[in-house]
């Protein structure tokens, strides 16, 4: 992990494309400002964890269990 240092204002960047700003700092909150290309998806990292567990879960539903979420009911097989 690589650890700087930077005061509000300042910034850093990711590769070409992707900047982060310290915007301000209050007691022991940091506010951050992200710019980078919108096919770069940007989440908190809860967020992100978040997603991927409803991909997997997701990912091991059966077909039918998505027929019935989705209000078709019935096997996944019929038209």
């Amino acid at each position: 992990m690589l650890v700087l240092t930077r005061k509000a204002n300042q910034s850093i960047m990711i590769g070409d494309s992707i900047e982060v700003s310290v915007l301000s700092v209050l007691g022991e909150k940091v506010r951050l400002g992200i710019q980078a290309p919108r096919d770069v998806p940007v989440f908190r990292k809860e967020v992100f964890l978040e997603i991927q567990a409803q991909n997997v879960e997701a990912a091991g539903s059966s077909p039918d269990a998505l027929n019935q979420a989705l209000g078709r009911g019935g096997d996944a097989a019929e038209g």
